[in-house]
């Protein structure tokens, strides 16, 4: 029997491995932004956070991703939220490295990324930056656009999902990157942001975040043993999984009396030291 192609048996071990949204990028889109992309850049990705400037001899990107539901994002800042990232970070790790020891196993050199690229919230208040993006990588990988709040939307779950990569030195057709707009800029998370910082950049209505501001709300709330703050992706209306949770309607966030309420406000007032 003829064995399949390289890229069907990657494919297939990503899929035996449970994950549900990935894409493969060629190292060469790093270089410069496409050209037909609904998201305009100012700044493009500099060199030394390319991928074949970390890891030398890479030729493709494997970039994968899970899910955070929705119900449970609803509920942050909370301890169910904080132990669910965790465990969807963990989980996160676990696969990639399954699918690097995979291609290791055939004969082509790669390597893991870890999905967080930096020690504490302390390193990102003196450095906001980690030294690969997983953001950029998803987007150049085909899988979403850049919302207003600077994250990647996805068709599926919006915002709501949690990216890492693999470094592969096997050269792999790059999914088509998208020239839809995923954002409508409904401007809610600008709104809901509660310290402020998604602010304007330019005529073009794109938005920048402020990530000293980020990081010093993520620092409090991991003081208090409930981050991350999650409320820009909680309330973005983007995503299929909002139709799955019976939750298209993103009026019910502002709706103190909201049958969800009582439960969300039940969730934050235990396991935490809540402060607000």
């Amino acid at each position: 029997m003829k064995s399949k192609p390289i890229n069907e048996r990657i494919i297939d071990k990503i899929k035996e491995l449970g994950i549900p949204i990935f894409g493969f990028a060629p190292v060469d889109r790093w270089v410069k932004p496409p050209l037909d992309s609904p998201n305009k850049f100012r700044d493009w990705i500099p060199e030394e956070f390319w991928p074949q400037s970390i890891f030398p001899g890479t030729q493709t990107v494997i970039v994968i991703g899970l899910p955070v539901e929705l119900p449970i994002v609803e509920t942050a800042p909370s301890i169910h939220y904080h132990e669910h990232y965790s465990t969807v970070n963990h989980v996160l790790d676990a696969k990639a490295y399954e699918i690097s020891c995979f291609l290791n196993s055939m004969g082509h050199p790669s390597v893991s990324i870890p999905r967080d690229g930096y020690g504490s919230i302390e390193v990102l208040l003196e450095k906001p930056l980690a030294f690969f993006s997983h953001k950029y990588a998803a987007y150049i990988a085909g899988l979403g656009t850049l919302g207003e709040n600077n994250v990647l939307l996805t068709r599926e779950y919006g915002p709501r999902v949690r990216f890492t990569s693999i470094f592969c030195s096997l050269e792999v057709e790059g999914d088509p990157i998208l020239t839809e707009d995923l954002c409508i800029h409904c401007k809610s998370c600008v709104h809901h942001c509660p310290v402020d910082a998604i602010e304007s950049m330019d005529d073009d209505c794109m938005k920048i975040m402020d990530k000293l501001k980020c990081a010093t709300r993520s620092k409090k709330l991991r003081s208090e043993f409930r981050s991350p703050c999650g409320i820009c992706i909680k309330v973005c209306p983007i995503g299929e999984d909002r139709e799955h949770y019976k939750r298209t309607d993103t009026s019910i966030y502002d709706q103190s009396n909201h049958k969800y309420h009582s439960g969300w406000e039940h969730v934050r007032s235990y396991g935490s030291l809540k402060k607000d």
